[in-house]
C-alpha cells in the first residue's frame, strides 16, 4: 500500500501537467484565431470602401473619402529589409556562435556570451536613434559608391540623395537580430554530443572538418529555428525602422534609394494621425503582416521536420 502512494501521486502530477500543456497550447490557439479575426472585423469596412485595389495600388491616402490605398509599397519594404538583415547577420552570428562554442578560451567565451547577451537586451529605440544619428551619415558613402560602379544594376541605382533607405534600415535590422540568433545557435553548438566530436577527432579530422561533420549537421535545426526567431524580430521592427526611413511612401526597386517603408514602421509613423477609414487600413496592413509571420514559421516547421535526422531526436 504504501509504494502503491507515490506511484498514484506521479501519475496524478502527469496527468495535471499534462492537462496544463495541452491547456497552454490551445490557449495560444484560440489567442491567435482571436487577434485574426479582431484584424479582420476591424478591417473589413476600410477594405470595402478602398478605391484602389489593397494588393497592387502604390499610393497611401487612407483618410481621404473615399479612402485609396495599397500594401504592396509596405510589403516590398518589409521583406527587403529583413532578407537584407538575414543575409547579413546569419552568417556572422553562425561564425560568432561557433567561436564562442568551440575556439575561445573559457574566459573570453563567457564574456562574449555575456555581451551578446547585453545587446539582445538593448530596446529597439536606442538602435533606431543610433541609426539616424550615426549610421546614416557613415553609410552615405557607401551608397555612392554603388551607385557609381554598380549603378547599371537596377537594385543599386540611386535617384536621390540620402542614406535612409532599405539598405541601411537593412543592416541596423541585422545588428539588431545578430544577438539573438547567436545566443541561441551557441546554446544549441553546445548541446552537441561530446562523443560525435571526439569521434570526428579520433578519424582524424581537423577541428573545422569536426565541426563541418559533427557540429553544423547537429545543430541545424537550431540554427534554423533562431534564423526565425530572428526573422520575426526582423519582420515586426517597428521603432528602429520608422526612425531611420524617410517618410516618404513609394515604390522602389533599388535598396540605396530613400524612400519604401514597412509595415510595422508606416503603422508606427501614421496611427497618430489616423481616423475612421486610416485606422481599418492600418489594421488591415497589420493583418497582412500576421499573415507573412505564420507563413514564414510554417515554412521554418517544415524545414527543420525535414531535419530531424539530424537533430539527434532519434538517437
Amino acid at each position: 500500500m504504501a509504494a502503491d502512494a507515490p506511484r498514484s501521486a506521479v501519475r496524478l502530477g502527469d496527468r495535471l501537467f499534462s492537462g496544463a500543456s495541452r491547456g497552454a497550447g490551445i490557449a495560444v490557439l484560440v489567442i491567435m484565431g482571436a487577434i485574426a479575426v479582431f484584424l479582420v472585423v476591424r478591417a473589413i469596412d476600410a477594405l470595402a470602401a478602398n478605391e484602389g485595389n489593397f494588393l497592387t495600388t502604390v499610393e497611401w491616402d487612407a483618410n481621404s473619402n473615399p479612402p485609396v490605398f495599397g500594401v504592396i509599397v509596405l510589403v516590398i519594404g518589409t521583406l527587403v529589409s529583413s532578407i537584407i538583415a538575414m543575409v547579413l547577420a546569419v552568417p556572422v552570428a553562425i561564425g560568432v556562435a561557433l567561436f564562442i562554442s568551440h575556439y575561445a578560451p573559457r574566459r573570453m567565451a563567457q564574456l562574449l556570451g555575456y555581451v551578446i547577451d547585453l545587446l539582445a537586451a538593448v530596446p529597439s529605440v536606442i538602435y533606431g536613434l543610433w541609426g539616424a544619428s550615426f549610421m546614416v551619415p557613415r553609410m552615405t558613402p557607401l551608397h555612392d559608391w554603388l551607385d557609381a560602379y554598380l549603378g547599371w544594376i537596377p537594385i543599386f541605382d540611386k535617384s536621390s540623395p540620402g542614406a535612409r533607405t532599405l539598405l541601411t534600415a537593412g543592416v541596423i535590422l541585422a545588428i539588431m537580430i545578430l544577438p539573438i540568433i547567436t545566443a541561441v545557435s551557441r546554446e544549441v553548438f553546445l548541446q552537441v554530443p561530446r562523443a560525435h566530436e571526439e569521434a570526428a577527432l579520433a578519424l582524424g579530422a581537423t577541428r573545422w572538418e569536426m565541426i563541418r561533420t559533427a557540429v553544423l549537421p547537429f545543430g541545424r535545426p537550431g540554427v534554423i529555428s533562431a534564423s526565425m526567431l530572428g526573422l520575426g524580430r526582423a519582420l515586426g521592427e517597428t521603432i528602429a525602422v520608422a526612425v531611420v526611413l524617410s517618410t516618404s511612401f513609394r515604390l522602389s526597386w533599388s535598396i540605396v534609394d530613400p524612400g519604401g517603408s514597412t509595415i510595422a514602421a508606416n503603422i508606427a509613423n501614421a496611427f497618430g494621425e489616423a481616423s475612421g477609414y486610416g485606422v481599418g487600413a492600418l489594421i488591415a496592413t497589420g493583418l497582412v503582416l500576421f499573415v507573412i509571420t505564420l507563413l514564414v514559421n510554417g515554412a521554418a516547421r517544415m524545414i527543420i521536420a525535414r531535419r530531424k535526422e539530424f537533430s539527434g531526436a532519434n538517437a
